[in-house]
C-alpha cells in the first residue's frame, strides 16, 4: 500500500516566527502518526530557519514511524545524520535565499562526491535517498552513486495542474505527469525505491498516487495548511484517504 510521509517543517516555521516553544513540531509529528502518517520528514537547513537540532533529536527519540531527514550534502549534516541515525537520509539541494527547495539535486554533475556521501551514510546504517528532477539521466546517476531511494520532484507537475485547473487532457500537464511516470519506471527497474513529492496537495495528489510503482509521497505545506482549520490528525487522515483511493 502507498505510504505517506508528512513534512512538519512549517509547524516549526510558525514557532520560529516568535522564537517561542509553540507550536511544537514533535507534538505535530505525534498527531500526524495518529492520523495515519507512515513517516515524518524534516529538513534541517544550514541556516536553521525552521527545524532546529533539538527538534531532530527529540523526534528521533519519540516517533514511532520512520524519520526522514532532508539534508544538504555538507560535512556538518553528514556528521549529524551519522550521529542521530534517522531511518532515512535524503540529500537535497539547498540555497540560502530560496523559500523552499526549488529543484532536484544534480547527482550526475557531482557523481564522485555523491558516491562518497552515500557510502558514508550507508556505512552508518542509513537508507539514503536523493531528491531529483524527473530525468532519466539523473535516475541513472543515482543508481551509479548507490542511492537506495529516488524521490521525484513533482513541483512542475503541481504548477501545471494548477494552471490547467486539473484538466487531464491539457498537453503540458499530461507531459509533466508522463515525465514522472517514466522516471519512476526507470527507478524501479534500477532496483531503487520510487518516491515523489513537492507541492502536492488535496487537489493534485491523485494522479501521482496512482502511478505504477510509487512507494511513498512526501507532503508538508498542504497538510500543515489544512491542519490550521481541521487539526493535524484529520488533515493527515484525509490526505492518506485520497492517496489510497487513487491507487484503487
Amino acid at each position: 500500500m502507498i505510504q505517506l510521509g508528512v513534512n512538519i517543517d512549517h509547524v516549526a516555521t510558525v514557532r520560529q516566527a516568535r522564537r517561542g516553544v509553540e507550536p511544537d513540531p514533535v507534538r505535530a509529528a505525534h498527531e500526524a502518526e495518529l492520523g495515519g502518517a507512515d513517516g515524518i520528514t524534516v529538513h534541517l537547513r544550514e541556516d536553521r530557519r525552521h527545524i532546529q537540532d533539538h527538534d531532530v533529536e527529540r523526534l528521533r527519540d519519540t516517533v514511532n514511524v520512520k524519520l526522514n531527514l532532508e539534508m544538504a550534502a555538507t560535512e556538518e549534516m553528514i556528521l549529524i545524520a551519522r550521529k542521530l541515525k534517522p531511518q532515512i537520509a535524503m540529500l537535497v539541494p539547498e540555497g540560502r535565499q530560496e523559500i523552499t527547495t526549488e529543484g532536484g539535486l544534480d547527482v550526475k554533475g557531482q557523481l564522485t562526491r555523491m558516491k562518497e556521501v552515500v557510502a558514508q551514510l550507508r556505512n552508518a546504517g542509513l537508507i539514503v535517498s536523493a531528491f531529483i528532477d524527473p530525468s532519466l539521466v539523473q535516475v541513472q546517476a543515482c543508481a551509479d552513486a548507490g542511492f537506495d531511494v529516488c524521490e521525484v520532484h513533482t513541483g512542475p507537475y503541481a504548477h501545471e495542474h494548477a494552471r490547467a485547473g486539473g484538466d487531464s487532457f491539457d498537453e503540458n500537464l499530461a507531459s509533466e505527469l508522463q515525465k514522472i511516470e517514466e522516471s519512476g519506471k526507470a527507478i524501479t527497474q534500477a532496483s531503487m525505491r520510487f518516491n515523489a513529492g513537492h507541492a502536492l496537495n488535496y487537489h493534485n495528489v491523485g494522479p501521482i498516487a496512482a502511478l505504477p510503482g510509487v512507494s511513498e509521497l512526501h507532503i508538508g505545506h498542504a497538510i500543515v495548511s489544512r491542519a490550521v482549520y481541521v487539526g493535524m490528525r484529520e488533515a493527515v487522515r484525509e490526505m492518506k484517504r485520497l492517496m489510497v483511493e487513487a491507487t484503487r
